[in-house]
């Protein structure tokens, strides 16, 4: 059975890239860009078919609900068994479903219910694939912040390139074409995980699923800095988060045309770069407090995307927005690694994946008739107000703010649920 302690402070100067930790990166990084061109190609799809952004909003939202309904059986399942295969098959499932869709565009018009069970598909084979990806983290890793960083750079220059790539292909050729290559970037993810030398597995399986459920759960409700935050990142996710993407792409869209929005969410992937790279030499000793200050940042982007200012403007905002998303994301998920117990890191990872995405279909599928009612542009401005309001709200609750990193060998919150 895998060691229940924390994960161990990072090894002075231990070597990043080795084998493992390139082939992961080369998973993540792939994965990533095409993962990142889908937004785009969504929003245009959905627009040019006629669904306008009411069918935006059911397709995210179907994808997103069943990533968020089943993400914690795929926690759970990762624990009881091993995480690398589950996500390779997941890869294989996405591979086809993405595939199978462009090949729909190009032979004809999808129908909305089409659509929808696709979505509802690849959501379910990203939440067995999501929660293996934190685990795997320490273990191609001796320094979990360095590599955490690394990725979340990464994962900003997929950011930064995928939307501005989507946005030029189906400006000049069609949607299906994008689809063919996120297709084409499971298959490389796929092959990547295939090839990694992990240590030995020894799952637990002395306990059933359900109690295994239950284990996860309590982990994750005796820690009040966690539930904390994903509470804060529920408003998050149904007033700004989960609307940004339709909203935002019927905004940029009728002002700028269809290439704008990818070039905006570039934008976004630019600053997430930037943030990245902060955040591997910038190591607050309260992680969630200095996260919460960066997040600060991010209403910029709904705010741009309300105003509609002048393109490189527009760029701008979403940019600075990337920078804090980035610099938060890199302390999170380094406070979840390192904070849990790693035989149930998997488990609480998903409650946590789970409980912070779930909020966001509600969002989404709500973000059509909300902006028949209310309009485009106010629900935006609502939404950076929120935003702001959240970013806040981090740097206030006392459990985040003080909770202290594991890895400088400082004692932890002893706070309510501040421990291990």
């Amino acid at each position: 059975m895998v060691s229940s302690s924390v994960s161990a402070p990072p090894v002075p100067g231990a070597r990043l890239w080795t084998r493992d930790f390139g082939l992961f990166f080369t998973a993540r990084v792939v994965s990533m860009l095409g993962d990142t061109m889908m937004p785009v190609a969504m929003a245009v799809a959905m627009i040019s078919l006629g669904y306008g952004v009411s069918g935006i909003g059911y397709a995210l939202g179907a994808w997103m609900g069943a990533f968020a309904l089943f993400v914690v059986f795929g926690g759970v399942f990762a624990d009881r068994f091993h995480p690398l295969p589950q996500m390779i098959g997941a890869d294989a499932v996405r591979c086809v479903a993405q595939g199978s869709f462009a090949l729909y565009l190009w032979l004809g018009h999808p129908t909305l219910w089409f659509v929808i069970g696709g979505s509802v598909l690849g959501g379910m084979a990203t939440a067995m694939f999501q929660p293996g990806t934190n685990s795997l983290v320490p273990q191609v890793s001796a320094d979990p912040t360095q590599a955490n960083g690394v990725l979340r750079v990464s994962e900003g220059m997929s950011t930064m390139a995928g939307p501005a790539l989507a946005g030029v292909l189906v400006a000049a050729t069609s949607t299906a074409w994008v689809f063919l290559i996120d297709a084409t970037t499971f298959a490389v993810s796929a092959l990547c995980l295939l090839a990694l030398r992990l240590p030995r597995f020894v799952p637990d399986r002395s306990e059933s699923t359900l109690a295994n459920l239950r284990e996860g759960w309590q982990e994750f409700r005796s820690r009040s800095w966690l539930w904390a935050v994903i509470l804060i990142w529920w408003v998050l996710g149904v007033f700004v988060w989960g609307p940004l993407t339709p909203l935002g792409a019927a905004s940029v869209i009728a002002e700028h045309g269809k290439a704008a929005f990818g070039y905006a969410e570039a934008a976004f992937g630019a600053g997430c770069v930037l943030g990245g790279l902060v955040a591997i030499r910038l190591r607050p000793v309260r992680p969630l407090l200095g996260g919460g200050f960066a997040m600060c940042l991010f209403p910029m982007m709904p705010l741009a995307a309300a105003l509609v200012p002048a393109l490189p403007l527009l760029m701008l905002g979403y940019a600075v927005s990337g920078v804090g998303w980035a610099f938060w994301g890199v302390q999170w998920s380094t406070t979840v690694q390192t904070q849990i117990p790693r035989d149930r890191l998997n488990r609480v990872t998903a409650y946590e994946i789970g409980g912070s995405i779930l909020a966001i279909p509600f969002g989404q599928v709500l973000s059509g008739p909300a902006s028949a009612l209310f309009g485009v542009r106010p629900l935006l401005l609502a939404g950076a107000a929120i935003g702001l309001g959240c970013a806040l709200a981090l740097i206030l609750v006392r459990p985040v703010r003080t909770l202290v990193r594991r890895d400088t060998g400082a004692t932890p919150s002893a706070g309510p649920g501040g421990g291990s």
